[in-house]
């Protein structure tokens, strides 16, 4: 390789500002146009700086964590993959009525992405940043051993730093795997994605090669770590967002599962998809232009158990300190404030009511313990349950592309906010009743109700104050509809129901405090003539934290709202990962560990299916699935898929496992619903009733499994098919 090498990134980090929004990057600091190989891995600050670029483009305005990237959690346009059957964004509509025209080419409405009205141009930064990322990587691991004996730095500390550039360069592979199919798999030394046409002709690897590759690669990233010891199982505030052994064993756990799943997994042929709806086509027409197939067609058990024990390494991970990952809680609450309510008494199941977490529910607070791990209130570096964050861009407080745009959103516009991102009727019925049952007239007017009839009616002022809601705040006196009492927690973490209350503690208007937000049309937050209202009349609190607010009047003004992580991998997802393998399997085997300490038993257990599924219903306050629930393999499976549905709602994840599944045929072609936003408050019940949402759409198409190549890396790479279903050139 030349000694003399281009800086391809356009932002440099240092290492104590590896985590700063994209704005204040500036490369002319740090580093001449050229620097030599040789310059910068002898000298401990310059390789931390190439360290930190390799990670940047995780945390960059170019991929992923952003809106300009292609998943994370920021406002939809640019950011879709938060945005599935469950969670929609109304800003920048197609529909001229309803906001405008979306024609520019970096980013599609909310109805164009759901009916795959996009091209191969749109938000395209992460093919070419992913690639940057793993050259960037590729030349610190090759030339890192420099700096043994430099400046006091230890052979340990450098086999650290080179496992977190395997480690990320991991991590770009396993974000282009899950958006884009099987992707080329570059030489180890590293290939500028920047050079000619034929320098770059490399043809795309199966996707159990690349899953197999991530999986290589992460264990020895793990091992290069460990070295270092305490640092490498959970990192300080200072790095939280750096690579550690965990987060590479869990990333390689999920790329495990997502290669054990149907779309990459025999398609049809596990039986778990018997929809006439649910094709193949897309899938097997996946090959290069040789001919190879890239999906498998033959279906294989095995790989639901190489995952289930991917997983139980992640369970079972310990060391130097850190005594394992388990589920973030808050304890009950018995003298309540205006952020922390007292404790909602939880269901009398006779089982997990009595039992301390994680067996049961007897000692937390399954509401707290659900709103703070998203809203700020847990400091990432002391959060047992989070795995892995890319931090930057997310947690800026001014940035248009992170969480906080997300949340600036959801707001009520009454408060400040855009009121445009809000939830389906769908997800809002997926949310069971506080002892673990549906909803009466759960999904009734979408086709697929089990008959029962929704509650009608209203709460009265003197039943909340005499507390026959608890889970309704005696400062939320207006009647709501009784649709929304007694949910489970989580349901009230994350629902903005029409009438549920918006605390903006620190804003500095009274009159905007604890405020009751209806969605009725003409009440300030409800339907009017331009894009700022709900489609569906139910908003999201997800994320939002009681003290955020915003100056009305100048929407987008994040500078009032708490400092949020994303949760790109947390624990909760390894766990129910781990019951989903478990419950696929029907014989026995035996898999070695990660580092071949111990050897599993892997089978479909029962009470190894509890330790995945168990601690999640606790921390929701829910009791356990039944004995029959777990005994049925096809229940268990739709029991598991809920879940998802519901704990990791607006977390960027019900996209890509609808694809996995091989569900978005079905589900995402269900016309969405919601309430009648076209009824005034003195027509409340006519409000309250479920109406199809015709300006939101809802289609799949077999292309939609995967993001469209764009045409440019096509031309750039002359052995690299494209996507089913996309065009080749323009």
């Amino acid at each position: 390789m030349n000694k003399k090498l281009s800086i391809l990134l356009a932002s440099v980090l240092s290492v104590g500002a590896l985590f700063t929004s994209c704005a204040d990057l500036d490369s002319d600091k740090y580093f001449d146009d050229r620097v030599t190989l040789e310059s910068v891995f002898t000298d401990y600050n310059e390789a931390q700086r190439w360290l930190a670029q390799a990670y940047s483009w995780l945390n960059g305005c170019n991929i992923e964590v952003c809106s300009k990237g292609n998943t994370g959690n920021g406002w939809g346009g640019f950011n879709p993959f938060c945005f599935a059957d469950d969670m929609y964004y109304g800003d920048r509509d197609k529909d001229p009525e309803f906001g405008g025209d979306a024609k520019d080419a970096d980013w599609a409405s909310y109805n164009q992405f759901r009916r795959g009205e996009y091209d191969e141009s749109v938000s395209q930064w992460s093919w070419g940043d992913c690639y940057k990322g793993i050259f960037q990587a590729s030349v610190f691991i090759h030339n890192i051993d420099k700096l043994v004996n430099n400046q006091d730095v230890t052979p340990g500390m450098v086999s650290d730093f080179k496992g977190q550039a395997r480690f990320v360069r991991a991590y770009y592979y396993w974000l282009l795997l899950r958006k884009y199919g099987p992707v080329p798999i570059l030489p180890d030394e590293g290939v500028d994605y920047t050079q000619s046409y034929d320098d770059l002709a490399f043809p795309r690897n199966t996707y159990d090669e690349v899953a197999e590759h991530i999986s290589t690669e992460m264990i020895q990233a793990a091992k290069e770590m460990m070295v270092r010891g305490t640092q490498a199982f959970k990192r300080d505030a200072a790095n939280v967002g750096r690579g550690t052994v965990g987060a590479c064993l869990a990333t390689r756990a999920i790329a495990y599962i997502y290669a054990a799943s149907p779309l990459a997994n025999g398609q049809k042929d596990n039986g778990s998809h018997p929809d006439p709806l649910v094709t193949n086509d897309a899938p097997r027409s996946m090959v290069n232009f040789d001919g190879t197939p890239i999906l498998s067609f033959e279906y294989d058990e095995a790989k639901w158990a190489r995952a289930a024990a991917a997983c139980k390494d992640v369970m079972d991970l310990r060391g130097d300190g850190f005594n394992g990952y388990q589920l973030y809680t808050y304890p009950v609450v018995t003298v309540g404030t205006d952020d922390t309510p007292v404790t909602v008494p939880a269901y009398d199941d006779g089982d997990m009511v009595n039992k301390a977490f994680p067996d049961g529910y007897a000692d937390i607070d399954p509401y707290q313990s659900y709103r703070r791990l998203f809203d700020g209130a847990v400091d990432p570096a002391s959060n047992p349950e989070l795995i892995f964050t890319r931090g930057g861009a997310l947690n800026s407080k001014d940035n248009d592309f992170g969480i906080n745009a997300l949340v600036i959103h959801e707001m009520p516009q009454s408060l400040g906010g855009w009121n445009t991102h809000g939830l389906t009727q769908k997800i809002c019925d997926a949310y069971y009743m506080n002892d673990g049952t549906d909803v009466p007239g759960k999904d009734s007017e979408m086709n697929g109700g089990d008959g029962s009839e929704r509650i009608t009616g209203w709460t009265t002022r003197n039943d909340v104050r005499n507390g026959k809601y608890p889970e309704l705040t005696t400062k939320a006196l207006t009647p709501v509809s009784l649709q929304y009492v007694h949910r489970e927690p989580r349901f009230y973490a994350s629902v903005a129901y029409s009438g549920s209350l918006w605390e903006c503690l620190d804003d500095p208007t009274a009159s905007r405090r604890n405020k009751q937000v209806f969605y009725y049309r003409n009440g300030g937050d409800g339907w009017i003539n331009s894009f700022k209202f709900l489609r569906t009349g139910i908003g999201c609190k997800k994320f939002y934290n009681p003290y955020d607010y915003a100056n009305v009047g100048s929407n987008g003004d994040y500078s009032k709202l708490r400092t949020k992580w994303e949760p790109a991998i947390r624990y909760a997802d390894i766990l129910l990962m781990y019951a989903e393998a478990l419950n696929e399997l029907n014989g026995s085997y035996s898999i070695q560990s990660w580092n071949g300490s111990t050897t599993y038993t892997i089978s479909r257990d029962v009470d190894e299916m509890k330790k995945g599924i168990r601690p999640v219903r606790a921390r929701a306050g829910l009791p356990d699935y039944t004995a029959e629930e777990y005994a049925d393999k096809d229940v268990l499976r739709a029991k598991i898929k809920r879940e998802r549905q519901i704990e990791f709602m607006g977390e960027g994840k019900r996209y890509f496992d609808l694809r996995r599944w091989m569900d978005a045929p079905v589900e995402e072609s269900k016309q969405p619903y919601g309430l009648d936003i076209f009824q005034t408050e003195k027509q409340k019940d006519d409000f309250q009733k479920i109406v199809p949402t015709y300006n939101l759409a809802a289609t799949f198409s077999d292309k939609m499994y995967f993001w469209p190549i764009s045409h440019s890396e096509l031309k750039r790479n002359k052995a690299l098919t494209q996507n089913p279903g996309w065009k080749y050139n323009d």
